[in-house]
């Protein structure tokens, strides 16, 4: 197993760990994995193959599905809605 592959299963394990996370604190680090997970991508591919990476794209579009959809609905300009786990504010 090559180094690349080893660093992509311990991203995977930070990712369920973060999604076990109250969903308030679970921003900083989500976000810090989806930034890696380019680079990381590309270090896969550049070890295995490019088939692979693909792979390990949908894995990783899967696990962020929401996130990226608020970003892109965010960006195109279109309404996006927060959770109410995050839109709620402590009084």
């Amino acid at each position: 197993m090559t180094l690349s592959l080893i660093l992509a299963f311990l991203w995977v394990v930070a990712s369920a760990i973060t999604a076990m996370l109250p969903m308030r604190r679970q921003f900083l680090p989500g976000l810090t994995l989806l930034v890696l997970s380019l680079p990381l991508l590309v270090y896969v591919g550049y070890e295995n193959g490019w088939w692979v990476a693909g792979l390990a794209l949908a894995g990783g579009a899967s696990m962020f599905r929401n996130p990226l959809i608020y970003l892109v609905r965010k960006a195109l300009g279109k309404p996006v809605a927060l959770p109410k786990e995050i839109g709620e504010r402590k009084q």
